[in-house]
């Protein structure tokens, strides 16, 4: 054996180089907008939100890595749930910084509405029927069969429950055009139930993907000790990042012209559900659709239970009243986020996602942004409301079944996206 082979250092596993290729870009990423921070620096607001919102991004990719390996570790629908809260920080940290800061500037509760709706609609709008219509294309290519529906598992109805009354709940938001902190408790409080109820279900094996993977087959050691670390690297990184991000948003606005609105509700939910919005896509691409749905309504739960129900109290703290008082466009913004949500999930009371379902809240999502008068936006939810309305006819054998589901239910936790039902490969049918 030649000096040179005898020298020469093993080369590092398949899966140790993509943890540290991806954690070398993470760290590109973060690392400027940390010296922008600390170094006193202020660029003008469009380089801002570029390296600030790169570093949001990059800390939410951080997050979701560390929850999917944490758990390995971790037993119980419950740390599951929490490991799932965790990751969703990024959104929060910056919703919540608008709706504190309202308390003392009243200008800010358009941004707190419009970031909270904008990542409501992003979800349904888009989430759901890129997932489903990537799970249709996956089922053909793997069984040389056209499909068109999705079936859902019998546990996805809880979640669909839990999500069917908090949307009906959330119509007292546009009808008294306040979000008042009795209202916000009593969603935190039917956030509280889902999470005893997820405590309470059956954990599956986490399957890791990418990133994730690779830091599920470190040693056990090296894994905690690397998970916990980039739990407080991400975690820290947001809180550092997330008022100029927020501020960014604004001043970036006012720089190119744009609808300050329009940036805070659509490019900061962007940014920070890019991560699950990805694994998501790629459990789909995979053959688990039912599992990617079900993460995605999960998702959906805790915001307008857990998000909405903390802007009230947040809004407070900032040295606001009891009611975080919306004006006339948020009130608008609600309402087509309310009969957007109650048509989603009319559509899928019988668990079959139809491709023809997916492509109508697609092309609703999309035919939004053309319109821009209070009119235009006031028929906008007609249209939602109406589909709504005929979905919940259509499958109203369905109904009680689901309203039942989250008192009655016993759900699955699926390790590996957050507390979802799924407890089997998904099948798609034609």
């Amino acid at each position: 054996m030649t000096p040179q082979l005898l020298n020469r250092r093993p080369a590092a596993p398949p899966g140790r180089r993509v943890l540290v290729r991806s954690l070398l870009i993470t760290a590109v990423l973060i690392v400027p907008a940390l010296v922008l921070r600390f170094g006193g620096v202020h660029p003008n607001p469009v380089v801002s939100l570029l390296s600030y919102g790169a570093a949001v991004v990059a800390a939410s990719f951080l997050l979701a890595w560390a929850a999917e390996a944490a758990q390995i570790d971790v037993s119980g629908g419950l740390a599951i749930a929490v490991l799932a809260l965790i990751a969703v920080l990024p959104e929060y940290a910056v919703d919540l910084y608008y709706a504190y800061v309202s308390g003392s500037d009243p200008v800010y509760v358009q941004y707190a509405a419009a970031n909270m709706t904008g990542s409501n609609r992003l979800l349904m709008g888009i989430g759901w029927p890129v997932v489903v219509m990537v799970s249709l294309w996956t089922a053909k290519r793997l069984t040389g069969r056209r499909t068109s529906v999705l079936e859902l598992e019998p546990g996805n109805r809880v979640e669909l429950g839990f999500l069917l009354i908090a949307g009906v709940a959330a119509f007292a938001i546009p009808a008294t055009g306040s979000i008042h902190l009795v209202f916000g408790v009593a969603l935190l409080a039917w956030f509280g139930f889902y999470l005893y109820k997820m405590m309470r279900g059956d954990v599956e094996e986490p399957e890791l993907i990418g990133t994730a993977a690779a830091l599920g087959a470190l040693p056990r050691r090296a894994r905690r000790t690397t998970v916990i670390t980039l739990f407080a690297v991400a975690a820290g990184a947001i809180l550092v990042c997330a008022e100029p991000f927020a501020e960014s948003l604004i001043g970036a606005g006012a720089q190119l012209g744009i609808d300050q609105f329009l940036l805070v509700q659509w490019l900061a939910p962007l940014a920070s559900e890019a991560p699950e919005f990805i694994i998501a896509i790629i459990f789909a691409s995979r053959g688990k659709g039912t599992a990617a749905i079900a993460t995605l309504i999960s998702s959906k739960v805790n915001q307008w239970t857990l998000l909405v129900g903390s802007l009230p109290i947040a809004h407070l703290a900032g040295g606001g009243g009891t009611e975080l008082v919306l004006d006339g466009r948020q009130v608008e913004e609600m309402l087509l986020t309310a009969t957007q949500t109650m048509m989603g999930v009319a559509l899928i009371l019988a668990l079959r996602f139809h491709r023809y379902s997916a492509l109508a809240l697609l092309g609703l999502f999309l035919v939004q942004f053309p319109i821009t008068s209070e009119h235009g936006r006031v028929l906008l939810s007609i249209v939602y409301a109406v589909l709504a309305v005929a979905g919940l006819v259509i499958n109203r054998h369905h109904l009680l079944a689901t309203l039942r589901a989250p008192f009655t239910g016993v759900p699955t936790v699926h390790a590996g996206g957050g507390p979802t039902t799924e407890r089997r490969v998904p099948t798609a049918l034609s």
